[in-house]
């Protein structure tokens, strides 16, 4: 399951051995944090980073009017950077990555800062400097997730109050990674095939569905490969966080600051292990469990039992408004007017569009984000009065987002089958994921057959990096994380801060919104806002106490609702 962050109100706008084959832990010559005579000799990968870096720093990136393709406006500015497609070969092909750039303003907002009270006390926001100039920091590069996200609209955030401040000291700098969106596409199959509606989503696949998505996966694993050839391979996180080196060359920074969202956060951890040296500041939000053994079969796993959870808080918040829902008076309750539904779309698609699946991927993103709740049961109950249609808007696919939902899911295939060893055999998924579905039915196939196509790759499989950094090696960098978040459950926070040495964990606790950072906990905003202008952390865990929860909303108030559907 693709585990992409879309922030609170940033989403207004726009998922072994231990050392890596092709990359050596934090120590080694392409992370030198030991003496020289201790270090092991250079990889052809860091030997190539090295040169592309200094490359792009020589030639930095050529700012100017985006183009319409990428839907930004002015004061936006966009730019390209190559780099190689295999690092091991930097002279041979080269690849342009798009970036954006809002330039910092130097403004500030003014005022108080944004923390408030948390759990623990006060929050880490202090007074502003009403009226005087912010002194400028450099660049904040900012990656989404996914992977196969794009974080292209990055600087159009800096418009929104919880960013006022941190645009005003940082250029705010989004990119599309490789492969995602103009960087270099992968596409596996026809944007319309990928796209078909309806489908359905068995929670106990018969065994003749199962041949039939085993199939699928077989199709689409072979047409990534027939459609990439030999650069599939190198769509991998290593190389992803080899690009952010070269980035920052071209950028014209000495040391990277970077704010990463859940897949991002992973990004984030194997740049501090391969360049410890280069991290100025980090903010990991959402973070995925760094943990090799985890990467990325059983993260998979693991997220599919977290969305069971996610999804009885979803119930058991409707059946708390059943005055206005009227779908049950218990989590129980409502997961049979869910049930309902879905038989009947079953028998008869809504729209012609919307099918079990449509209604599953749907109610999934209300897994992601709380301030769904009030869209999806304001579907479900007038779906059973008879009014199909907010329910065919909301999860009807949408022809105009075709190609950009196919090549993200492409990237998101290609990464996640390259980085890491995945079982081959079918019954070893047919077993793992028939005992994990009586546990956790709502997510556990449809995220299994997200992922088959990995079963069946003839890529080249990496061994996923070691993510750790000696004492010292690092500057503080702060965790952000939600307990109940079921894209990236809470333990992968808390391996992440084991293994990056001096990491700070902030909580907020009793929630699941997945990507908080900008979002709508000012406790939360204050460390984070803090820590960015600053560098002061927490000593070394923090608490805050959970956003409100949605109320629920009208027909009418629900057309203002400002989230559009995000890329899961």
């Amino acid at each position: 399951m693709r585990a992409v962050a879309m922030y609170g109100t940033l989403a207004s706008l726009g998922s072994l051995v231990l050392t890596a084959l092709v990359a050596a832990p934090a120590g080694s010559a392409e992370s030198p944090a030991l003496p020289a005579l201790l270090t092991p000799p250079a990889s052809a990968e860091a030997r190539g980073t090295a040169l592309a870096a200094k490359r792009a720093a020589a030639a930095g990136i050529a700012f100017g009017k985006c183009p319409a393709a990428e839907g930004l406006s002015s004061p936006a500015q966009c730019g390209k950077v190559k780099v190689p497609l295999d690092y091991a070969a930097p002279d041979g092909r080269q690849i342009s990555l798009t970036v954006s750039r809002g330039k910092a303003d130097g403004k500030g907002a003014g005022g108080k800062g944004a923390g408030g009270k948390g759990a623990g006390g006060k929050g880490a926001g202090g007074k502003g400097a009403k009226g005087k100039a912010v002194a400028r920091q450099g660049a904040l590069v900012f990656n989404p997730g996914g992977p196969g996200a794009s974080g292209m609209y990055f600087p159009m955030v800096a418009s929104m109050p919880e960013w006022k401040r941190i645009s005003a000291a940082y250029d705010l700098v989004g990119y599309a990674p490789r492969g995602v969106g103009r960087s270099a596409p992968l596409s596996c199959q026809a944007p319309k095939d990928f796209a078909k509606a309806p489908t359905q989503s068995p929670s106990d696949p018969s065994v003749a569905y199962k041949r039939e998505r085993v199939a699928q996966a077989k199709a689409y694993a072979s047409g990534c490969a027939r459609n990439a050839g030999d650069a599939l391979r190198h769509y991998t996180s290593l190389n992803n966080a080899r690009d952010l080196e070269v980035l920052r060359a071209a950028l014209g920074q000495k040391k990277l600051t970077f704010m990463g969202a859940s897949y991002g956060t992973y990004l984030g951890a194997l740049y501090a292990t391969l360049y410890p040296g280069h991290v100025r500041r980090m903010v990991f939000d959402s973070a995925v469990n760094p943990d090799p053994h985890q990467i990325w079969y059983r993260s998979n796993l693991d997220q599919s039992l977290a969305f069971e959870t996610r999804w009885h808080d979803f119930r058991a918040w409707v059946a708390k408004h059943d005055k206005w829902y009227h779908l049950g008076k218990t989590p129980d309750a409502v997961l049979a007017s869910y049930e309902k539904v879905r038989a009947r779309l079953a028998h008869r698609p809504a729209g012609g569009k919307v099918g079990p699946g449509e209604l599953q991927t749907a109610f999934l993103r209300a897994g992601y984000f709380d301030d769904y709740w009030a869209l999806r049961a304001t579907a479900l109950t007038q779906y059973l009065k008879g009014n199909p249609k907010p329910l065919i808007e909301q999860a009807a696919p949408k022809p105009e987002s075709a190609w950009d939902d196919e090549n993200s899911n492409a990237v998101y295939t290609a990464v996640e089958c390259n980085d890491a060893p995945w079982p081959t055999d079918w019954q070893v998924w047919n077993h793992d994921n028939t005992e994990l579905a009586r546990r956790a039915p709502f997510e556990t196939w449809d995220n299994a057959w997200m992922n088959l196509p990995c079963a069946y790759w003839s890529a080249p499989r990496q061994v996923p990096l070691d993510v750790r950094t000696e004492p010292g090696a690092l500057p503080p960098t702060l965790i952000l994380a939600a307990e109940r978040d079921a894209a990236t459950p809470y333990k992968g926070a808390l391996e992440l801060q084991r293994r990056l040495e001096g990491s700070v964990l902030v909580t907020e606790r009793n929630a699941g919104t997945h990507g908080i950072g900008g979002g709508e906990n000012k406790c939360v905003n204050g460390y984070m806002e803090t820590y960015l202008l600053t560098g002061r952390t927490p000593v070394r865990r923090a608490q805050c106490a959970p956003h409100p929860e949605p109320n629920p909303v009208s027909l009418d108030e629900r057309a203002v609702a400002r989230r559009p559907a995000p890329a899961v």
